[in-house]
């Protein structure tokens, strides 16, 4: 049993290529909710939309968000009666934003929502909200303090950011089923997802993060720096404002007290062999170094595969020095 922590498009890329080589039902998928918004008075999920688009064959190649083949008439009806049309959702992915919010009005929680939705799209992979409470990232700017789509999508992610914080997360609760599926996996994941703003909020949820150091299985995450710097979007400049570096040190300091192993990518060869040096030092962390870049769904399916390897020669070193 797999269980994946994720947020963003390069989560959804990572598991794009777990859900290849994996039996679905051997997959659980814990989504960063902190985007949550509602828009034109619906309930948006936009990391939860593009793990489901994503496992039901839905996403689109292009975008990397929303529904492929999508149309965008609605967008612009509103836009002519003078609503904001920023965020640009498209007719198909509003049906979804649509029926979300009819599910959650007529009282269903997030999580069920979320599972009546992966249901009709023909989706056997688990996915769980990290939270059924609303947890809400908030970046503080230059101009004033912006939710994570204001900030990413609206203003484009030009501001400088001071920091960072997840209203609502001291008074929320894992979803149902996500501590568990933390406690029974076989091996736990940390997708190639920006720390700050699709991790953080995960940790951030009181017990998720406790969980995760209790854990008995392996904890592995992917690096989503590359180089000294984001493979996309600002999570070097969110990392940097969070008071951390903008490289694979960085990356391992944000999962410090639970991860067992970081990939990273192999142009990062010689600042792994440093951090494998300070992890002889401080802590038991290995390093490996495999090609990490996704342009290609040929790249999600290497990536995944090159994690397992190294997931499963990890394993295999307790029992060698026993045996010794």
């Amino acid at each position: 049993m797999i269980t994946v922590l994720t947020g963003g498009t390069g989560g959804a890329k990572f598991v794009d290529g777990l859900r290849q080589i994996v039996r679905s039902e051997e997959l659980t998928i814990i989504v960063n909710t902190g985007d949550d918004m509602r828009w034109w008075g619906l309930y948006v999920s936009p990391d939860i939309d593009s793990i489901t688009y994503m496992l039901a064959g839905k996403l689109s190649p292009e975008r990397g968000w929303g529904v492929k083949g999508e149309t965008f008439f609605c967008l612009q009806a509103m836009g002519e009666l003078g609503q904001p049309a920023w965020f640009r959702a498209g007719d198909r992915d509003l049906a979804t934003h649509i029926f979300r919010s009819k599910l959650m009005a007529d009282g269903k929680t997030l999580s069920e929502a979320t599972a009546e939705i992966a249901s009709r799209l023909g989706v056997r992979e688990r996915i769980l909200p990290m939270s059924d409470w609303r947890v809400e990232t908030r970046v503080m700017t230059g101009i004033g303090e912006l939710s994570f789509e204001e900030y990413f999508v609206q203003r484009l992610h030009r501001d400088t950011v001071e920091s960072v914080r997840f209203a609502g997360a001291e008074e929320a609760e894992p979803a149902p089923g996500v501590i568990e599926a933390i406690r029974t996996a076989d091996l736990v994941l940390i997708a190639p997802s920006n720390p700050i703003t699709s991790v953080a909020p995960i940790l951030a949820v009181p017990g998720i993060r406790k969980a995760l150091c209790e854990c008995r299985a392996e904890i592995t995450a992917v690096s989503p720096i590359v180089g000294g710097a984001a493979v996309s979007g600002p999570a070097g400049a969110l990392l940097a404002a969070q008071g951390f570096d903008v490289s694979i040190a960085g990356v391992a300091e944000c999962y410090r007290d639970f991860l067992d192993l970081l990939i990273v990518d192999s142009q990062d060869a010689a600042a792994a062999d440093a951090l494998r040096k300070e992890a002889l030092r401080a802590t038991s962390l290995r390093v490996e170094c495999v090609s990490t870049i996704m342009r290609k769904s040929e790249d999600r399916v290497e990536l995944a595969k090159s994690v397992l390897t190294a997931c499963q020669q990890l394993s295999a070193v307790p029992a060698a020095r026993e045996s010794a």
